[in-house]
């Protein structure tokens, strides 16, 4: 069982639009307990999105892109007899998002060379567009569960 932490209940929402994924987001971007540094990266690659796509708002870009990075199937390693086997189970609403967040974070962090907030902003319009790093390991993932389907029958 994972450990149980106090955002679930306590988790606000970031304070210029509200959302609450976005507030998690920051959580997860944040490094050492510097919130306001990682409040500024995440709305300074919020205002590089909407300069680069003017066709919706920069939050909804944000939000749609997380939607597409979202793996519906993982394959779990279960043991069955002696074998282990890689067994395509479904994935519950809280860890989609919590591996979509990981997996864009993971995308942004492995790019050298630029500033943080550009970095991000580049990867959350790839997401956006269904391409890049994140987009492509959710896309793995998805195609690891699909080669798996045989042992779809261990799955209790």
């Amino acid at each position: 069982m994972g450990r149980i932490t106090a955002s679930r209940t306590s988790l606000k929402g970031d304070p210029k639009h509200g959302s609450m994924l976005a507030g998690k987001f920051i959580n997860c971007l944040m490094l050492d307990g510097k919130k306001t540094t990682a409040q500024r990266v995440f709305y300074d690659a919020l205002e590089e999105v909407g300069k680069r796509n003017t066709d919706a708002e920069p939050i909804e870009i944000f939000e749609t892109a997380l939607e597409n990075i979202k793996p519906y199937i993982e394959v779990r390693s279960k043991r069955v007899g002696g074998a282990s086997y890689q067994v395509p189970m479904q994935v519950n609403r809280s860890r989609q998002q919590s591996l979509a967040i990981r997996w864009l974070l993971a995308a942004v962090r492995d790019k050298k060379g630029r500033p943080m907030h550009l970095k991000l902003a580049d990867e959350v319009l790839a997401a956006y567009k269904k391409e890049g790093v994140a987009y492509t390991k959710r896309e793995n993932t998805h195609r690891m569960a699909d080669a798996n389907k045989a042992f779809a029958h261990f799955a209790w």
